[in-house]
């Protein structure tokens, strides 16, 4: 009859393994071996044993640890578990820049520029750097100097004037926003098709994929992944509104997609789909009417978990190259540290093309550029414990709104060029609040999100947002809410006010510098890029903000009061408001329909005075 053996399982490390093989010998073996002493043969074969298993419990311990990202070392699994928690690490980040960019025109026979000299500085025109390191720059969108609006102001300045003081030349000047990067293309021939077919591009410094098309001039478009078969492309906006929102956003379906992702090596890594050309199942996608109603067996799909989003998607996650196609790849190389230059040093034109078909003269000679400010934002790639902490912060994201916050950071996340969005509020619809210019997304629901939303002017001041704004920040969330979800897009209500205060200041100081240096911390607290909508008044802070200030003795009162209409020649919002009423407690509470209090014009509506005892 076989003995049970007593056979530890907690042993890990060397030393647990050799005291348990020891006893375990004197247990078992008593009568067949007794000399354990360091130069045994016994004690030999027992320490090697234990070296091996030392061995396999570490790599065990390894290959546990690094399968959770609170824990991975290995770069390589790091990259691999950030993708799946849905983070993209960053090898490289391009640094911006606003840059100045100026062209010169003759007059054209009065004292008015003559704009029929003037063109549009075309997108990917590289301007690059006087210092030492010659950084390029990218410019991001076109400049059109024929164009001038709120949104995108054209600077004109008498440059030349002759001896009777008429001009005899003008410079134009707009604003452009750049990147650092060098454009970079490649090929890639397919000679058959390869479901699922990748492209690895082994470079340095790369931050992503500009352009893809192939030899038949179509475009091929990338996704966040390959079952996503929709994508957000821009039309230029010609409503009365253009001024305002220069790019209407529309989703375009499209089967020519494609994924990239870097691995740890810093390569980046293309994959396509796996379909046929001519092959479809956009007849089997889900048609989200149909979802409960069963199969035709009389078998319910109600209680199936759907994943909203599926209903965008096909199974064949978009076309593989065909067979005999040549992709052609412009991608985007440089950023880091090293490309964060400073300002007025962005001055040197390396390729400008300006389109103007009645120029009579070579434009390019006639362009000059800056950057009043320092080109800020690069940075290198993302470090070990940045992979960790952004793919956790990622895993809980989820690309999804789902809570009020995410309506209203997504909202603000829309990207500028579909309309700028400076203030954004999202509540339950009390159904309360008729001020919507826009079709809903789902209308008619009471258990739906109101957004309220504004914009600024050319002035900082807040505006309403313009309907092309609305009807692409409607596009935009349709990708990101919930299907079951409904959301009105309104305005918000603006209620501007003035700031009335008195206080005493202490002796042997100058009554007027004490009181300019509240009037301006006055105007920095009240900054609108400080407040959001239903966000209160609270008297307690200004109170101790002014009485840190050097100089003053103590405030004597501080009052808030309505500016409504026409005011001296200036204009303000057309809702009045209450303020006394709104006052509780030393605070100003906002309506119940949801407003933003605004200090429009600081310079004159935060007046004070000083007072004595």
């Amino acid at each position: 009859m076989a003995q049970e053996r007593d056979i530890r399982y907690v042993n890990r490390e060397f030393s647990d393994f050799r005291g348990q093989l020891i006893e375990y010998a004197k247990n078992y073996f008593s009568d067949t071996y007794n000399d354990f002493s360091p130069t045994s043969p016994g004690m030999m074969f027992i320490e090697m044993a234990s070296y091996v298993g030392d061995v396999l419990s570490f790599y065990q311990d390894t290959q546990i640890q690094e399968t959770f990202l609170q824990h991975a070392k290995n770069p390589g699994n790091l990259f691999n578990l950030a993708y799946m928690m849905g983070y993209r690490p960053k090898t490289t980040a391009a640094s911006e820049v606003e840059l100045d960019i100026s062209l010169t025109v003759s007059p054209n026979g009065s004292f008015l520029p003559n704009y029929t000299e003037a063109g549009i500085v075309v997108e990917n025109s590289v301007f690059k750097s006087s210092s030492g390191n010659g950084t390029q720059f990218i410019l991001q969108k076109p400049v059109n100097f024929n164009f001038s609006s709120s949104y995108d102001p054209t600077e004109v300045a008498i440059t030349g004037i002759d001896g009777d003081g008429n001009p005899t030349e003008f410079t134009l000047t707009k604003k452009g926003k750049a990147y650092s990067a060098e454009i970079i293309t490649t090929t890639q021939t397919f000679n058959v098709v390869e479901k699922f077919a990748t492209i690895t591009i082994d470079d340095e410094d790369i931050i992503g994929i500009l352009s893809i098309e192939d030899d038949s001039t179509n475009t091929w478009y990338e996704v966040p992944f390959l079952g996503q078969d929709t994508v957000f492309v821009e039309t230029s906006n010609v409503s009365n509104d253009n001024g305002l929102v220069p790019n209407n956003l529309s989703l375009l379906k499209t089967p020519r997609r494609f994924v990239t992702r870097f691995n740890s090596s810093g390569q980046l890594i293309i994959q396509f789909g796996s379909g046929i050309t001519g092959d479809t199942d956009d007849q089997i996608t889900p048609n989200p009417l149909n979802v409960g109603l069963g199969t035709a067996q009389g078998v319910s799909k109600i209680d199936v978990a759907f994943d909203p989003s599926n209903f965008l998607f096909t199974q064949t996650y978009g076309l593989a190259p065909p067979a005999g196609t040549t992709l052609t790849v412009k991608y985007l190389k440089g950023g880091g540290v090293s490309a964060n230059e400073g300002s007025n040093t962005v001055n040197t034109i390396v390729t400008a093309v300006v389109e103007n078909n009645n120029a009579g003269s070579p434009i390019t000679d006639r362009l000059s550029v800056t950057n009043p400010k320092p080109a800020t934002g690069g940075k290198d790639g993302d470090t070990v414990e940045e992979i960790r902490q952004n793919s956790l912060r990622a895993f809980n994201e989820q690309g999804r709104v789902v809570s009020l916050k995410d309506y209203a950071i997504r909202s603000l996340s829309m990207p500028p060029r579909f309309g700028s969005i400076s203030k954004a509020y999202a509540t339950q619809d009390q159904l309360t609040n008729t001020n919507s210019t826009v079709d809903t997304i789902i209308d008619n629901n009471p258990l739906a999100i109101s957004l309220y939303i504004l914009s600024q002017d050319i002035n900082g001041n807040l505006t309403t947002a313009a309907t092309s704004l609305k009807n692409n920040l409607k596009k935009y969330l349709s990708q990101y809410i919930m299907i079951t979800d409904a959301v009105n897009i309104k305005d918000a209500f603006i209620v501007n006010i003035g700031v009335e205060f008195e206080i005493l200041p202490l002796p042997n100081y100058v009554g007027r510098d004490v009181l300019l240096n509240c009037t301006n911390t006055l105007i920095d607290y009240f900054n609108i890029s400080n407040w959001s909508i239903n966000q209160p008044i609270n008297f307690s802070p200004i109170y101790t903000l002014l009485d840190k200030i050097k100089g003053v003795q103590s405030v004597q009162t501080i009052r808030v009061k309505n500016k409504v209409g026409t005011v001296n020649g200036r204009e303000y919002s057309q809702y009045a408001y209450d303020v006394e009423g709104a006052t509780r407690g030393n605070v100003v509470y906002p309506s119940l329909d949801p407003c933003i209090f605004e200090v429009k014009f600081p310079a004159v509506d935060i007046q004070g005075r000083i007072t004595t005892l």
